[in-house]
């Protein structure tokens, strides 16, 4: 053996001797706080479908909330009047079902994202405040009504007022006001 793999196995060898073991594992942040508050991540399509090994096992370790990225946002749970697209969210829902986490609904009501029929008629004309409360009142019933006993809490309007306070000028305060 050359004096240079002898010194290099040397201090493997030591290591071993003294019982050297891998380092203790820490535990879970959402052990950690387990009594004091849950811990949350956003998740994505990717992760809740498995496309993400390694985020997959970061969030199951570590995470007892979630929170859906985009897939209950109205532009993709609800793309067209009367249609609703459940694939996605579904697996959202099923993924937190599975994992024992809390799951939070994001969002129900929100300018960003809005799916491009939901404040509009036929012509492109904003509807009128009966029809976008009518609109609202679907939306939001029918998502919950699927997803009732599942979701421990839901982001209903978000981002309705600005970081001066006033309103945010969304299609939903553009036509309903201050009611919004």
């Amino acid at each position: 053996m050359t004096m240079k793999k002898l010194a290099l196995c040397l201090p493997v060898a030591a290591l071993m001797t003294i019982g050297c073991s891998a380092p203790k594992q820490e535990p879970a942040l959402k052990d950690y706080f387990a009594d004091d508050f849950l811990i949350g991540a956003a998740l994505n399509v990717d992760h809740v479908k498995g496309l993400d090994p390694k985020a997959d096992s970061i969030v199951r370790r570590h995470f007892n909330s979630i929170v859906a990225e985009n897939c209950m946002k109205s532009e993709e749970i609800h793309p067209q009047e009367g249609v609703y697209f459940w694939d996605d969210a579904d697996a959202f829902v099923d993924y937190g079902t599975r994992n024992n986490m809390a799951v939070i609904g994001h969002t129900l009501i929100w300018h960003s994202q809005l799916a491009p029929w939901f404040a509009v008629d036929s012509t492109g004309a904003p509807v009128s405040a009966d029809v976008l409360k009518e609109r609202m009142r679907d939306h939001i019933t029918t998502i919950m009504t699927r997803y009732k006993g599942r979701i421990k809490g839901w982001d209903v309007v978000n981002e309705a007022i600005v970081e001066d306070g006033s309103y945010r000028q969304s299609p939903f305060y553009e036509i309903l006001g201050e009611e919004f």
